[in-house]
């Protein structure tokens, strides 16, 4: 009866062995669990404030292209005004607002036209 005594104490002292090793092995996964899901949860919250950043920017840009174009097209208006062409504006401004209306820059050694009534008198 002491071998089978022995051999029911060596066979508990196994399974005591064993369950607390797979036990052991749980509780070190749940941990390692709940350790990814916190690190997930940080993830997606980075991406979730990322991506509220980056539409807000989106739509800033889209905005921005949409006053260019209203500027542009008011300077164009400003330019074909009949007001700036024949009254206001003296020759040589009148000569580059055209050069800007036609998207060319003005000639630089281009001379100007001669300055009329408008010589030093000679001493």
């Amino acid at each position: 009866m002491t071998k089978l005594r022995l051999a029911g104490l060596a066979l508990l002292l196994v399974a005591t062995a064993t369950g607390s090793w797979q036990a052991r092995g749980w509780y070190e996964d749940s941990h390692r669990l709940t350790a990814e899901r916190a690190l997930r949860l940080a993830v997606d919250a980075a991406f979730a404030r990322e991506s509220e950043i980056a539409a807000g920017v989106e739509a800033r840009l889209a905005e921005l292209t949409a006053n260019e174009r209203i500027i542009d097209r008011g300077i164009i208006r400003e330019i074909e005004k009949p007001l700036y062409r024949n009254v206001c504006l003296g020759d040589d401004a009148i000569r580059l607002l055209n050069d800007a209306a036609a998207g060319r820059a003005p000639d630089p050694a281009e001379p100007s036209s001669a300055l009329q009534g408008r010589a030093a008198a000679s001493d």
